[in-house]
């Protein structure tokens, strides 16, 4: 048997996690639980992130969790949890199927059948953000080798062992080109590995639509976090219901399955929600744990109450539904319907004894790192780019002054009058005779910005690795 921690969570949670596992339950899944509470009433009690840590404990000690919505209480600075356990727990991999159910779900695309795969831990999710002057405030995107290689390594191992034909990756690096970049980079590097399965790269803003137009023309579709957040609720909605989905967290070590949708207080108690969603996390659960006969039994029970037209209210449609039942009356169709296969939409056929071949990462050799200047971030109030540079030639030395930037657009040398220029200035120095900057340079120039009044707000030094620029030019440049 094994144990499993499970969290009935807040809103209409109770509701369909015993739905769930009374499904489970007839189904035989090998399954012991141990319930821990999370959510708003942790939260309430003073612990702002909403679990604590005997609730900590049993997660890492069982490795697995199955997890019903909670509510963040709004206002008084509490954190996500969900954020938190993804990242706390190293969940590098979040995996949501969505295949349409046509003609029993109504859905614009009735041949579609996607997973998005998403890079779970990094990005501008790493929640690193600071006010630096009054009208400008930053948010780091930070995208690693090791997180590129681990998520899109798993989507070409989940295609493999799925026998998925193709993997998309969605980036935006005709714009950010060394972040993005470094995404695109990698999944071209790991795509090479997998001749047997097609692979292509969309710009994200195309690839969504393309998506949400055609789905059909994709298959496995892996990208970076807050694209993929995006993408994979809209990817779950054009399926047919968020409230259908459910999703995968995956880890190394741990892993976390939850319905994607919210805890819908409003309809809390009145045994209308439709558990799904769980049911279907639970269903992926199954067959991480290697139970996919339990698993294959399950979909294909609850496939015959969907074809039946069993539904609750969020899907019922007087053209395809046949008895508008609730909660409880819906989980016990599921269990009447054990043991029998849909006749209409596919029938599930999951691998036995099969796993994904995730090896560890290995660190690359180290690239040579050659210092070549340093961008200094200065908050100033004046709006002309002659004068500010007038000021900072005055720092230069071997390392000088060859650029200054304004959001990112080039303002001088040879700016533009019609540039809007906010109290925020990079203001880039450089070597130019090709050897490397020197360390005490840089420390110079902010030394002797003191004397010139300039409120320096932070540098980025500028590198080459292994003779490649490993920052970006201005726009105009």
């Amino acid at each position: 048997m094994q144990k499993v921690t499970v969290a009935k969570g807040d809103g209409i949670g109770p509701e369909i996690m015993d739905a769930t596992l009374s499904i489970l339950k007839a189904a035989g899944a090998r399954l012991e639980y141990d319930h821990i509470a999370v959510g708003e009433q942790v939260y309430l009690s003073g612990n702002t992130s909403g679990i604590d840590k005997s609730a900590w404990d049993s997660i890492r000690t069982n490795k697995i969790f199955l997890k019903a919505p909670i509510t963040t209480p709004q206002g008084g600075g509490y954190k996500s949890l969900n954020v938190t356990m993804r990242k706390s727990l190293g969940l590098y991999a979040n995996v949501r199927p969505c295949k349409s159910l046509h003609p029993f779900v109504k859905t614009k695309h009735p041949k579609m059948d996607v997973v998005i795969v998403r890079e779970n831990e990094e990005d501008l999710y790493a929640g690193i953000e600071h006010q630096q002057t009054d009208e400008v405030v930053q948010c780091l995107k930070l995208i690693t080798r090791p997180g590129c290689e681990k998520i899109v390594r798993y989507a070409f191992e989940y295609a493999k062992l799925y026998k998925r034909k193709k993997v998309s990756c969605f980036t935006k690096d005709n714009i950010m080109k060394h972040t993005d970049g470094l995404f695109h980079k990698v999944f071209k590097e790991i795509a090479a590995e997998y001749p047997e399965i097609e692979s292509d790269n969309w710009i994200i803003d195309i690839g969504a639509a393309r998506l949400a137009d055609t789905p059909e023309i994709f298959d496995v579709v892996v990208m970076p976090n807050l694209y993929g957040d995006i993408v994979s609720d809209i990817t779950a909605q054009i399926s047919g219901s968020v409230g259908l989905a459910g999703t995968s967290n995956i880890g190394e070590e741990c892993a976390m399955f939850e319905a994607i949708h919210g805890s819908a207080p409003d309809i809390a108690g009145k045994n209308i929600a439709n558990p799904s969603g769980l049911l279907r996390a639970a269903i992926m659960m199954l067959n991480h744990l290697g139970q996919a006969d339990v698993a294959e039994k399950i979909k294909n029970a609850w496939s015959c109450v969907i074809e039946k037209g069993i539904h609750t209210p969020d899907i019922y449609n007087e053209t395809v539904s046949t008895q508008k039942v609730g909660t409880k009356e819906f989980a016990e169709a599921v269990i009447e319907h054990l043991g029998q296969k849909p006749q209409k939409l596919e029938a599930a056929s999951y691998a036995r004894n099969v796993k994904l071949n995730l090896p560890k990462y290995i660190r690359r050799k180290q690239a040579n790192k050659v210092l070549k200047g340093v961008d200094i971030f200065v908050d100033w109030k004046g709006s002309n780019a002659e004068e500010l540079a007038e000021k900072l030639q005055k720092l230069n030395s071997d390392v000088k002054l060859n650029m200054i930037t304004n959001r990112g657009v080039k303002v001088w040398p040879e700016g533009f009058s019609e540039t809007f220029c906010t109290d925020h200035w990079r203001c880039r120095f450089e070597v130019e005779n090709g050897h490397p900057a020197k360390m005490g340079s840089i420390a110079k120039i902010m030394m002797d910005a003191l004397t010139e009044n300039l409120d320096i707000i932070k540098t980025e030094n500028l590198y080459e690795f292994d003779g490649q620029r490993g920052y970006s030019l201005g726009q105009g440049q």
